[in-house]
């Protein structure tokens, strides 16, 4: 419809913006109505009333880490695998991929399998290629590096690198973390599986979510704008090449449907396992949480302390939180937030006073203290892709969490009430779950903790996750090992 001489300025879509949208909309509903089935169909459901499984693990569409593989006994054929991660945390504060790889390869490589990591040039000037001495097996990965700019991903090379290890002995399995092998490589790999930490039709969905944040006449981005326009060929696009990856590994129940139902991988070729944590890192500990309150300045009166941890960026949610928190502030004196982590929301926090203490960048070690400091994990992300270990973290510490409700977080880690809290993401929701949280007090969250430490343990636990690869790499070079028990 064409409007002459409008008398205030509106908004001009173009020609391609306006199918961008169509499309977007087209794509929207029907993703947003599969991503939201009730939780408790899947993983509540097993848990408690499905009966035992046997059979084809490859017809598995539950976690693989529900079930039981035994760490005590070690596997029976030592594997050499493959690794293709673009970063490999030596000598830095990791991001949450990185932590998955080096958790997860670390572990097997205990288990005795040979872990080749092929990676990008480390940070750390110090740092070189790990080798083997002898003809024995490493019980750490062996590191390769390929040549060029610290921190940059060049997959050809690591590609020449990984050629020239496979021609001196043939690699069992090849494991890539989301994209860092692409697919015009990997469709001639068999043996190969590829982790999924986030696929673009999550992205959409997270896209709506950041713009909802945004204030009526507040203008929308540029930047964001450009990315609306491409999220939708870029949907099509991995639907098109991911059917060249042998094997997929989603991280979290939904995104195994998603694959499935949307992206079309036939079931067999999906497998679901989630991320772990390491439980010997962490765990509950009393005491170190009262000595980390007391020298980051929480005061003996406080009656409710906050968490929230990772980078301060708007899509993990910040915009909501800092002001819901501060929504908060003006009726509760004595409850306290600490935020681990470090990014464009930083100073905003500190500017909010004194009920609200930044700690800047932590690494895992201290990130344990700081769990344990707390009475309430806070997440409020507006990704919906992917599965953050700071939910896994929490919980493992024995902390009760406060989640976005999104089907990956509500279908795999807040899968009962007692767990904790979920709300919409916005400012209002989030408000009225921390005004119930207040409401509860520090010792009902510490009985809800306990749950959380339970399941946790039950389900996020590095062994957990390694066992489940480790045969599901087995069953990868020998059908045989897809039966189960």
């Amino acid at each position: 419809m064409a409007i002459n001489k409008p008398k205030k300025p509106i908004l001009f879509l173009s020609p391609s913006l306006t199918t961008t949208l169509f499309f977007v909309v087209l794509f929207t509903i029907p993703a947003l109505l599969l991503l939201h089935t009730p939780s408790t169909s899947i993983c509540t459901t097993f848990s408690t009333h499905t009966k035992p499984f046997s059979g084809d693990l490859r017809k598995a569409e539950f976690a693989w880490n529900r079930l039981k593989f035994s760490e005590n006994i070690l596997p029976p054929v030592s594997l050499k695998i493959a690794v293709f991660s673009r970063k490999w945390p030596i000598g830095s504060i990791p991001g949450g991929m990185e932590r998955h790889a080096h958790t997860l390869h670390t572990a097997l490589a205990h288990r005795r399998h040979q872990v080749h990591i092929f990676t990008s040039p480390s940070l750390d000037d110090t740092s070189q290629t790990a080798s083997l001495s002898d003809g024995s097996p490493s019980f750490s990965p062996q590191i390769h590096h390929h040549e060029g700019q610290p921190g940059r991903w060049r997959y050809n090379k690591a590609w020449e690198l990984y050629q020239e290890e496979n021609e001196r002995e043939p690699f069992d399995v090849v494991h890539s973390e989301s994209v860092a092998l692409p697919h015009w490589l990997a469709r001639h790999l068999p043996n190969l599986a590829v982790s999924w930490h986030g696929i673009a039709l999550e992205s959409v969905e997270s896209n709506i979510y950041q713009d909802l944040t945004r204030r009526p006449a507040e203008p929308m981005s540029p930047a964001f704008n450009r990315s609306l326009q491409g999220v939708i060929p870029k949907v099509l696009n991995e639907i098109r090449f991911f059917k060249n990856y042998a094997n997929h590994v989603a991280i979290s129940d939904s995104c195994g449907e998603m694959l499935r139902d949307v992206y079309q991988i036939p079931n067999k070729r999906v497998h679901v396992i989630v991320n772990g944590v390491d439980d010997h890192e962490f765990r509950e500990d009393l005491n170190l949480g009262h000595e980390f309150r007391s020298r980051i300045g929480v005061p003996g009166n406080a009656s409710i302390v906050l968490g929230v941890a990772g980078r301060l960026v708007k899509d993990k949610g910040h915009p909501i939180l800092h002001e819901a928190f501060s929504n908060l502030m003006a009726s509760h004196p004595h409850v306290y937030l600490v935020v681990a982590g470090s990014g464009p929301w930083q100073q905003r926090y500190k500017d909010l006073g004194p009920q609200v203490i930044a700690l800047g960048s932590m690494n895992p070690s201290e990130l344990r203290a700081f769990y344990n400091a707390i009475d309430i994990f806070v997440n409020p992300t507006l990704r919906p892709q992917g599965l953050d270990l700071t939910l896994m973290e929490a919980m493992m510490s024995g902390k009760p969490v406060m989640a976005s409700r999104f089907p990956s977080i509500k279908g795999t880690v807040v899968v009962d009430d007692e767990f904790g809290f979920m709300f919409s993401p916005n400012v209002e929701a989030l408000t009225e779950a921390l005004e119930l949280v207040v409401a509860e007090g520090a010792k009902r969250l510490a009985q809800r903790g306990k749950a959380c430490r339970d399941y946790a343990a039950s389900m996020f636990t590095a062994s957990k996750m390694a066992l489940a690869y480790e045969r599901l790499f087995l069953c990868i070079k020998n059908a045989t090992f897809c039966t189960y028990p």
